[in-house]
């Protein structure tokens, strides 16, 4: 990580924070898979359903725009542990819930902690991985949403049907305890960030986030995510309602899913390295428009077809994030990225949070359980992504030269 890291320790640390990733992306991930139940033990509709998913990322928006003011002012290790032990404690919250308001108000909590802790996730890569391998070690780190997806999502779902739904969140608030421990063992101190702070004059790195080259950043992280999370959401309500598949399949699919993102991203990370973070998301955003509009309108199908369309679905949309966090990332110094990537942070949760409402207003649920309007949402979801497309075009015309852009 830093030029006197071994190539050992610096895998190692990425792995560990990796693992953190993991822990917060099954606690997201997992309440889709069990929307089914949810719905159905709840007495809850398809929009009350979203609220309940909007909430963890809506809450995770506000406090990255709150951690604007302090975010950087700390040494990150202490900062990241402080973040990880309030996630740990809303996420057993979430296993004790007795009713869906509770539900709701430990999620919000969750939510409110994870999203500033990918925001310091994000900035430790940021300050110790140099711009030529950052590609490669933001795809190290988000191979743990294909883990998630991989090994995660099918144990949790397969503990949810042996012993309850709460049993998914009691095993996740148990693996970042074990993971908690191991930060505070092996994570070093991160405070280099601290003394370029200390050089500014008070409020200019505040001043400085807000040109308006680095805000059009953050609405491309915002559109990105949109055009995603307008069908993240309810991709297993419509495979149950409307492709037919069993609750029973679900893990399965997930798996599949799960193993061609954590290969997809890997992959990803590498070419970012090579050919560069816009043309990689260029490709990406343009890849994703066809899994798209196929799964939105894929009639009732037989499993293997479901499930190899939703690994392509789920592999080329999760692997935007790679080019599109090493392109902004490339833009601040270390004095101010902590707050910039929890602002961006905030875009990116906001707009998953935004979009599941809003497709949550177009999606109505027939009597049988089948989704009406999930293939009107996947129509807009492409127009978002060529919306994106021109955003990226811009940024990246205004976009310093990866090598000689602050590290």
């Amino acid at each position: 990580m830093s030029a006197s890291s071994s190539p050992g320790s610096e895998r190692g640390l990425l792995w560990m924070l990796a693992a953190v990733q993991f822990s917060h992306l099954m606690d997201f991930m997992i309440v889709m898979p069990l929307g089914p139940d949810f719905m159905r033990l709840f007495g809850i509709s398809a929009a009350q359903f979203g609220v309940l998913v909007s909430a963890y990322t809506l809450a995770s928006a506000v406090m990255g725009l709150l951690g604007v003011l302090w975010l950087d002012r700390f040494d990150r290790k202490r900062t990241l542990l402080a973040l990880y032990a309030g996630f740990i404690a809303a996420t057993l919250m979430c296993g004790a819930a007795q009713s869906h308001t509770a539900l709701l108000v430990a999620r919000t909590l969750a939510g409110a902690c994870a999203g500033l802790m990918g925001a310091v996730v994000m900035a430790i890569i940021g300050d110790l991985v140099p711009p030529e391998r950052r590609g490669r070690a933001i795809g190290t780190v988000m191979t743990s949403m294909g883990l998630s997806a991989v090994v995660g999502v099918p144990l949790g779902l397969g503990l949810a049907s042996l012993w309850g739904w709460r049993t998914p969140f009691w095993a996740i608030g148990a693996l970042a305890s074990t993971v908690w421990l191991c930060l505070w063992k092996v994570l070093p101190t991160i405070n280099r960030h601290l003394s370029a702070s200390r050089e500014q004059a008070p409020g200019s790195a505040l001043t400085s986030l807000w040109t308006p080259s680095l805000a059009l950043g953050w609405l491309l992280t915002f559109s990105v995510v949109v055009s995603s999370f307008l069908l993240i959401p309810y991709l297993s309500p419509y495979m149950v309602g409307n492709l037919g598949l069993s609750s029973a399949h679900l893990p399965w699919v997930y798996l599949g899913g799960g193993a061609a993102t954590l290969l997809c991203t890997r992959w990803v990370g590498r070419m970012t390295d090579r050919h560069g973070p816009v043309r990689v998301l260029a490709s990406l955003l343009i890849g994703t428009m066809v899994p798209h509009l196929l799964f939105t309108h894929l009639p009732p199908s037989p499993f293997p077809v479901v499930a190899l369309v939703f690994a392509l679905f789920m592999s080329l949309t999760s692997s935007r994030v790679i080019p599109t966090i090493a392109l902004i990332a490339s833009r601040v110094p270390p004095s101010v990225r902590g707050r910039y990537l929890a602002v961006n942070m905030a875009a990116s949760d906001g707009a998953s949070g935004i979009a599941a409402w809003m497709s949550g207003l177009m999606i109505s649920t027939a009597p049988g359980g089948a989704l009406e309007g999930f293939g009107q949402t996947g129509w807009i979801a492409v127009a978002v992504s060529v919306f994106t497309l021109g955003i990226l075009w811009t940024f990246g015309r205004s976009a310093v030269r990866l090598s000689a852009a602050p590290t």
